[in-house]
């Protein structure tokens, strides 16, 4: 859903901007050599990144709309189209890091020439012609912002490989001790919910068909699963003992050699963790992260509760209304979870950490897929998925909301995702 754009083409333009430059802002620390680097098929190249984000505008909203408008390059598209089979072929996507040329100076050379043909457009088409097309300029924008969450852990996961284990930014100057905040089970009335969008900004295409749900009365926590409770399982055997696990996850457990969370190390008898700011300590108080699917519901099994449902998570966010302005989202440029805030009723629903749900990803009803290519944005995804809520630290703060849908496959781990407890 989307509004009119501004009768001033200003606003628009400083938004565009504004997007664009902070996905090279969340790039300026890398050397060119780490911008290259694919460990494995779920981790593109941040130059990638770069790229395709930019392809994104040239394919969708400058070749067909600004009149005379030449490409920057033709093998630009088979070079960077993701999955829009509707565009043609493309390189595969566990080969994008054989993409060493074009070189970094000319993917910039890239995203200048679309940004300075972008401002052209904004700038000299009409007001009706911009309120017409303002859905796919919107799904421009946010799909830039689904990239930078992406930039930020994809970065991580590549810094993380290095046996340097090179840190992205310095460590803060004065780290505040965190304290505990005590599990508290809070109650949420069940019934007949509303669940979707129904506002009349921009959403995506899988929140929409508003419809009823039924749900018992449920309890969900405080706050998320803390590295001091999920250490308990770890002490507790909780990664060899099947009882707690699904039988796929276990399976995939036992054949990866998990032990930890991704990127937890143990180093003279403590655990630590590789961070956006190097290796570091475990702090005991901050909530588990990078943590599957799977890990998340055995955790859960153990822990004698379960997991939300998503209709549960988007009725409990309803009703405990989070402010977005309070959160830990990628402008506060912590790229961690924080501890829970003391005082608060329910912490870290919106950022922080994409919590886990017992639901599998799949269209609401009425769910309908746009025409052409971008109809293949969400739809075809909606399969063997299930379906995280509430934002990380690595998303922007103006891109999240409670009816969010993120999803992944169970068993990715990369995403700055956590758990939450219900019963």
């Amino acid at each position: 859903m989307f509004l009119p754009v501004e009768t001033a083409h200003h606003p628009l333009t400083a938004r565009f901007l504004a997007v664009r430059t902070q996905t090279e802002e969340i790039c300026q620390p890398l050397q060119p050599e780490d911008t290259v680097v694919q460990p494995i098929i779920d981790v593109s190249p941040p130059k990638w990144h770069l790229a395709h984000t930019t392809w994104f505008f040239e394919t969708f909203v400058l070749e067909p709309h600004l009149p005379g408008y030449r490409v920057f390059h033709p093998k630009y598209s088979f070079l960077f189209n993701s999955y829009y089979n509707s565009i043609g072929s493309r390189v595969l996507r566990n080969q994008r890091g054989t993409v060493t040329r074009p070189t970094l100076q000319e993917v910039y050379q890239y995203r200048a020439y679309v940004n300075e043909h972008m401002q052209e457009f904004l700038s000299q088409t009409s007001v009706e012609k911009l309120t017409e097309i303002n859905p796919v300029l919107e799904l421009g924008l946010q799909h830039e912002q689904q990239h930078q969450e992406l930039l930020i852990t994809d970065i991580k996961f590549i810094l993380s490989t290095n046996p340097l284990l090179p840190a992205y930014l310095p460590k803060p100057a004065n780290k505040l001790t965190s304290k505990a905040v005590k599990p508290v089970m809070l109650r949420v009335k069940g019934g007949l919910h509303e669940i979707g969008y129904q506002g009349k900004d921009f959403c995506f295409d899988n929140e929409l068909g508003v419809h009823t749900v039924y749900v018992e009365d449920f309890s969900i926590m405080n706050r998320l699963v803390t590295n001091a409770e999920y250490l308990e399982f770890m002490q507790a055997g909780g990664y060899r003992d099947f009882r707690h696990w699904l039988g796929e996850g276990f399976e995939l457990a036992t054949t990866e050699h998990w032990e930890a969370p991704l990127y937890w190390f143990q180093h003279e008898g403590r655990w630590q963790h590789f961070t956006m700011h190097g290796l570091e300590d475990i702090d005991l108080h901050a909530p588990v992260t990078h943590i599957s699917f799977y890990e998340a519901n055995a955790y859960a099994t153990w822990a004698g509760k379960r997991l939300l449902t998503e209709f549960e998570w988007e009725i409990a966010c309803n009703q405990f209304h989070p402010d977005p302005a309070k959160g830990n989202f990628l402008e506060q440029k912590k790229f961690g979870a924080r501890t829970a805030t003391p005082g608060e009723t329910c912490s870290q629903l919106l950022g922080d950490l994409w919590e886990w749900t017992y639901s599998a990803y799949h269209p609401y009803p009425h769910f309908s897929k746009a025409p052409g290519a971008l109809g293949e944005y969400n739809g075809k995804f909606m399969i063997n998925q299930m379906v995280l809520r509430g934002g990380s630290c690595a998303t922007p703060q103006n891109h999240i909301r409670p009816t969010y849908r993120n999803f992944f496959h169970p068993d990715k781990r990369w995403q700055f995702s956590g758990i939450r407890l219900a019963e």
